[in-house]
């Protein structure tokens, strides 16, 4: 179902968007399946011991059950909604979180160029994990951002745990929720368990301005796999989301493929093919 006018506003003006039981039970099973299979296999979470966070990337990448997300319908028309029909998808990070996060923002654009899907795979309440935001903290000219506030030294400057920060709320959380917010919004995360576990999905608007590309650039830069390093075998993605993409996957898919292939041209799939052969 396309997002309603109220929904837009509201995204707009407090940066982010929760969906309760977007997904059927039977599909947030199918998921964490996926999920706990690619962790494991492809993640590193045969190592996690709880004293610092697992994290990998691409986490919808490796498994075709995890690729499919990238076309159910109902995230297909959340994305839409908020960054048009064109997004761009640019990857994410799996995750098995240990202990508390602090306030931050994933950016600073200035404007919406990027969104973040986070799926969250157990029950979170305020006191064990859920996210938290600061609503409308994507703004330039929210209180936080203007006078350039630490919201981490909220204590030291106010006399507020970072934990009580005036207008922020905690979206708590059943598996199957899914929330969407802007990538310049102040977001934390505490009292959670060693083992929580979650991902996201990266998403970017289709720019249609050389100051919107260059942009988008800028962020690929920052937030992909060859700005970290990562090693995929295909550049851009892993292959199974290449492997298994019809036409309407590849549609979200060409344009990060081209942009990060110009960005790190000795990561490009054809590259990285031919030297497996050699």
């Amino acid at each position: 179902m396309a997002l309603t006018q109220e929904q837009l506003g509201f995204f707009d003006a407090f940066g982010y968007l929760m969906i309760p039981q977007l997904f059927l039970s039977s599909e947030t099973d199918e998921i964490i399946e996926a999920f706990e299979w690619t962790i494991q296999n492809c993640g590193g979470g045969k190592d996690h011991d709880g004293s610092s966070r697992t994290m990998f990337p691409g986490p919808i990448e490796h498994h075709p059950r995890m690729c499919a997300i990238l076309d159910h319908p109902e995230i297909l028309n959340l994305i839409d909604g908020v960054l048009g029909e064109d997004f761009n998808y640019c990857g994410g990070d799996g995750n098995y979180y240990t202990g508390d996060t602090g306030w931050h923002p994933d950016g600073g654009w200035g404007s919406l160029i990027a969104a973040k899907v986070a799926f969250y795979l157990d029950p979170l309440t305020r006191n064990t994990g859920a996210l938290r935001v600061i609503p409308g903290s994507h703004r330039p000219d929210h209180f936080v951002r203007k006078e350039g506030i630490d919201v981490n030294n909220s204590l030291g400057l106010f006399g507020i745990p970072p934990t009580e920060f005036p207008g922020a709320i905690a979206l708590e959380t059943n598996p199957g929720d899914v929330v969407i917010f802007n990538h310049d919004l102040f977001h934390a995360s505490f009292g959670g368990t060693s083992r929580r576990r979650m991902f996201t999905m990266n998403c970017t608007i289709k720019p249609e301005t050389s100051e919107e590309l260059e942009q988008v650039r800028r962020y690929m830069q920052a937030h992909t796999p060859g700005s970290n390093n990562y090693v995929t075998g295909a550049g851009m993605y892993y292959p199974p989301m290449i492997d298994t993409a019809d036409e309407n996957r590849l549609h979200h898919l060409r344009q990060p493929i081209e942009i990060h292939d110009q960005l790190f041209p000795h990561l490009a799939r054809d590259v990285v093919n031919q030297e497996s052969t050699v």
